[in-house]
């Protein structure tokens, strides 16, 4: 069986799925030897059906919105699923755009892990987490996961969403680690080969547009951190200061997104139409076809 990339989006992150797709077909020497998926929100009712729904996040209570701009995350859990458990996946999120070539991962003997990813160096409150926006799977050894039974759990208490989504749930003994270049949080140099965007609010594809995400809440048993993060909530969003996302810090980062999303929409792989009417959306900020003319071209 192929190994297959799995790209997680929504509705607001639709073009980010299409241009991480052309990035790593792109940047790869064997992209004729991995297929890649976009698994998108809409294809999946079970999100849909708890919007408005509380569930615990850290402790905490939070309510499901299936319009967040991040509400496919659950969606990480099901290619194994997908792949009838067997195979090799590679799951990432849709602000995730190749730079090194996604073959190397793939074919990576994994040896008896089900799941490699990369450890984040800062914990969330006592504990440390695995990042699983990047994760290379073992569809034959994660036969327990049942991304839809699993969702629903949520809602039921019987689970809380950082312990599923940080992989506290799962042996530890069962995750292997990349490398930190292979899920390059907003860092972009000779070493990324995966970049990701982590830090919503200056994704280079939003500058200017409505903020139309909630922070989260987040536990800690240190006061001034659980503060800081309750301040957070009230400061950026519709009710906060911050009412816009703002420009990446790092101008490589904006160039590298928009020219590749200019190579795509050149060669086809993207719809030009499709980009004007996501801009109409605010998805995708309205000056982006003058930010890719003024785009260098990238190496081949």
């Amino acid at each position: 069986m192929r190994p297959c990339v799995f790209i997680q989006t929504n509705e607001k992150q639709i073009v980010g799925a299409l241009v991480a797709e052309y990035s790593l077909k792109r940047n790869s020497r064997h992209a004729d030897a991995f297929d890649i998926r976009i698994m998108h929100t809409k294809d999946y009712p079970f999100l849909a059906a708890h919007d408005g729904q509380q569930f615990h996040r850290d402790g905490m209570l939070r309510t499901w919105r299936y319009d967040d701009l991040q509400s496919f995350t659950p969606l990480r859990f099901a290619p194994p699923e997908a792949m009838g458990y067997a195979g090799k996946a590679l799951v990432i999120d849709p602000d995730i755009f190749a730079a090194g070539d996604v073959w190397d991962l793939l074919s990576r003997d994994m040896g008896d892990a089900a799941i490699l990813c990369r450890l984040r160096e800062a914990p969330k409150g006592l504990y440390g987490y695995y990042a699983s926006s990047v994760m290379v799977l073992d569809c034959a050894k994660l036969k327990h996961w049942h991304c839809e039974d699993q969702f629903n759990e949520l809602f039921e208490f019987k689970r809380d969403y950082m312990e599923w989504i940080s992989l506290r749930l799962e042996p530890k003994n069962t995750i292997g680690l990349i490398e930190k270049e292979w899920n390059h949080f907003d860092r972009l140099n000779e070493k990324t080969k995966l970049l990701h965007n982590t830090r919503r609010i200056t994704q280079p594809w939003k500058t200017g547009l409505p903020i139309d995400f909630t922070p989260p809440d987040s536990f800690s048993p240190i006061p001034v951190v659980a503060w800081i993060m309750k301040v957070g909530r009230h400061v950026i969003g519709s009710g906060g200061l911050i009412k816009h996302y703002l420009r990446h810090p790092d101008a490589k980062q904006e160039q590298f997104f928009f020219t590749l999303l200019r190579e795509a929409v050149n060669a086809g792989a993207i719809d030009e139409a499709l980009v004007r009417e996501e801009m109409r959306a605010n998805h995708v900020r309205h000056d982006a076809f003058e930010v890719m003319d003024r785009c260098r071209p990238l190496a081949a």
